[in-house]
């Protein structure tokens, strides 16, 4: 069997060793088609972003490049362009031909807050061999905003996997037509199904949000308590279309509603770099039931993280600016992304994180 693990599959692993943790799982921990990971007591304040390298440990790693360390366990502040590690609470002993897959959470990602898994032995970010025994870390950059953080937060996500079930576009073309993956839009497959920006101004011209450069700190735990007028420049337009500024970080949504059906999972995945000075950002699982109608989520589109690069960039409506990529889960979940779990951004539109009012 090939295929993205459900939560009764993940509810195994657990069981059987696979994934373990310090302390107890809490409720919501294990989503339709990953584990959200939790921060660690203690975060390492590093002179640079690093990957372990082969045969090498994290926690060498950390020994050669921290600068301090800092006590979470009363809460504490990681400052806007700093780089942090921190020990996760979630440890693996993966099965062989089992790998796993990590991305920051979609409030991680809508606060421009970089969080990537490292592992021991590591080549890549958020990428987990098959078989790997040992701890899991995260590294943090918060890039807009500094954030208070307390042991116990989940900001990534970890998926796992046996062998590759990715759709090729044959086989994705199958799917909308039976399925319908995309409304509001054309349904544009190449290698993956790709999505467009949408800057069709509302009533009031909105279209997005820039973060502002100059702000307060946000405490994660506080939902919906900050005004979004103390963080965020809204963008508006007349003309379907907007100038991105370098290293400037925006909220923006699809033309294109998505839908994930119960038998899939997707990531988001960056458009090529030769359209355009800008990437979406990291940010980017799907899971089985997002914008599945009978699970309410009719209508939902994707929340984009877009960063602009070295030159300004003008950014028009309806312009390609990523893909989702579809595997298919080796079991249908038994609980699906939105009614079923309470989910956050089922169907949403233009939407700011959790963390601010309205």
């Amino acid at each position: 069997m090939t295929g993205v693990f459900a939560s009764q599959q993940i509810e195994t692993l657990l069981r059987d060793g696979g994934l373990a943790a310090d302390a107890p799982m809490v409720e919501g921990q294990v989503q339709p088609a990953s584990v959200d990971l939790r921060l660690g007591p203690v975060a390492h304040r590093v002179r640079a972003s690093f990957l372990a390298g082969e045969e090498r440990s994290v926690a060498d790693r950390i020994a050669e490049f921290e600068m301090h360390r800092i006590d979470l366990s009363d809460g504490a502040v990681l400052e806007k362009g700093c780089v942090y590690v921190v020990p996760l609470m979630e440890r693996l002993a993966l099965p062989d031909g089992v790998q796993a897959v990590a991305n920051a959470k979609s409030s991680t990602g809508r606060l421009d807050l970089l969080t990537r898994a490292i592992a021991d032995g590591g080549t890549e970010f958020d990428r987990i061999p098959a078989g790997y025994r040992g701890p899991l870390y995260a590294e943090i950059c918060p890039r807009s905003f500094s954030v208070l953080v307390r042991p116990g937060m989940r900001l990534n996500q970890i998926r796992f996997r046996r062998g590759r079930a990715v759709l090729d576009d044959d086989a994705l073309s199958a799917l909308h037509e039976a399925e319908t993956l995309v409304t509001g839009g054309p349904a544009l497959i190449r290698d993956g199904l790709g999505f467009s920006v949408d800057l069709e101004p509302g009533p009031d011209g909105l279209v997005g949000y820039r973060a502002k450069p100059h702000t307060g700190v946000i405490d994660l735990d506080r939902i919906g308590q900050y005004d979004p007028a103390e963080f965020w420049e809204a963008i508006r337009t007349s003309d379907r279309r907007i100038i991105l500024d370098p290293d400037a970080f925006y909220i923006l949504v699809s033309r294109e509603a998505v839908h994930i059906p119960p038998a899939y999972a997707a990531e988001m995945a960056p458009y090529l770099a030769m359209v355009g000075e800008f990437r979406v950002h990291y940010a980017g699982f799907f899971d089985p039931g997002f914008g599945h109608g009978a699970a309410g989520g009719t209508g939902s589109r994707g929340v984009l993280e877009v960063r602009c690069h070295e030159a300004p960039f003008v950014l028009e409506h309806g312009q390609i600016v990523g893909r989702l990529v579809y595997e298919r889960m080796e079991e249908p979940p038994r609980t699906l992304y939105g009614a079923d779990i309470a989910s956050n951004y089922q169907g949403q539109g233009l939407k700011l994180s959790k963390h601010f009012r309205g």
